[in-house]
């Protein structure tokens, strides 16, 4: 084939080949760790529009292992999805407890389902520390979010989902799509490239990235680690107090997808060696009828005879003042502070996570 341009390699040739890209895909990630600074300061959180970057919350969690601090889990209610950094839950029990411990590790709309998924896969850096784990009775509110429906919709974070088993009744993603959620679970290396899409390319490929930007040279980005921004940037802020009272429909403990999978990850933290303190809630009970309020207290009261059961010390707060609701689950600056008060005055608390080993 005089005219051709085709390199034909030996069997030997092809195995260098191999192994040079081997090398490339278990290296690249870690040097990466050196290139791209990462100094998480006082009262940092994964920016909201990083929340799908995996890879950077397992540097997170890597990070605050190493600090020996306490990681406080959870989804938006713990991230502080009405309120800036220095106003959460975690920043109010550093205040509380005078230290510098306790990090937010809320990661924005980690159903539990999507928790029990995060911790299994990103969080296992924090093997023998102590977690303050929170689970939001909002995701029990209506089948929809339970996840229970059979009709296919698109929630948050369905790559951290089980995505074979167990089945998830609306959760109808391709095959390809999920053995790529499976593939970038276990290869680090595909992890770190979609941490590279999300953090400078605005989510999209090199490729596609360039042609719509084609006069910018790609190695001047700037990555968004450092971004603080929070939803209240984008308008106000509502106060429950003016809102409608909410429209729950229950599902039961029993029944729930969302209670299983946060037991899974109670059961997950348990077998790393840490050390788990459950807050269940804070949900704004002033928002329900009589009837739904009946049926929250059976909740809670089966929510506590599991934790009881599996010896897992927790603390289920009392409701917030109205006022310091912005909605169903998230309370305003106002409310953490209170909240964090109510924790650190609670003796389970204080014995489990703030004399951390």
């Amino acid at each position: 084939m005089p005219n051709s341009n085709a390199v034909w390699l030996s069997g030997r040739q092809w195995f260098g080949v191999a192994v040079i890209l081997l090398a490339l895909m278990v290296s690249a990630p870690a040097v990466w760790r050196h290139v791209e600074r990462f100094d998480p300061g006082p009262d940092y959180r994964i920016p909201y529009e990083l929340s799908s970057d995996y890879w950077l919350y397992h540097r997170y969690s890597a990070w605050a292992s190493a600090q020996e601090k306490i990681a406080v889990i959870g989804d938006s209610v713990i991230w502080g999805h009405y309120v800036p950094p220095d106003g959460t839950l975690s920043h109010y029990l550093n205040v509380e407890t005078g230290s510098d411990r306790f990090v937010n590790l809320g990661l924005d709309g980690t159903h539990p389902a999507a928790l029990a998924g995060l911790i299994e896969y990103y969080a296992g850096d924090l093997a023998g520390r102590t977690v303050v784990l929170q689970f939001n009775p909002l995701w029990l509110t209506s089948a929809k979010h339970d996840l229970q429906t059979t009709k296919e919709f698109h929630f948050n974070h369905a790559e951290l989902v089980p995505q074979f088993v167990p089945k998830i009744p609306c959760y109808r993603a391709s095959l390809s799509a999920k053995l790529w959620a499976v593939t970038e679970r276990c290869v680090p290396f595909f992890c770190w490239t979609s941490h590279l899409k999300i953090a400078y390319f605005d989510g999209m490929d090199l490729p596609a990235w360039t042609l719509q930007h084609p006069y910018v040279n790609p190695l001047s980005r700037r990555s968004a680690l450092g971004a603080r921004r929070s939803p209240t940037e984008y308008g106000s802020v509502p106060r429950a107090a003016d809102a409608k009272p909410a429209d729950v429909a229950w599902v039961t403990l029993d029944s729930s997808l969302q209670w299983r999978f946060f037991r899974r990850a109670v059961e997950r933290l348990r077998a790393k060696n840490c050390t788990v303190f459950v807050l269940v809630g804070p949900l704004n009970e002033h928002m329900l009828n009589e009837q739904d309020a009946a049926v929250y207290d059976q909740i809670k009261r089966g929510i506590e005879t599991w934790l009881q059961a599996n010896n897992v010390p927790h603390f289920v707060p009392s409701p917030l003042p109205a006022a310091l609701y912005a909605d169903l689950s998230h309370p305003l600056a106002e409310g953490y502070v209170q909240l964090a008060g109510q924790l650190a005055n609670n003796p389970a608390f204080r014995s489990s996570a703030v004399t951390d080993r």
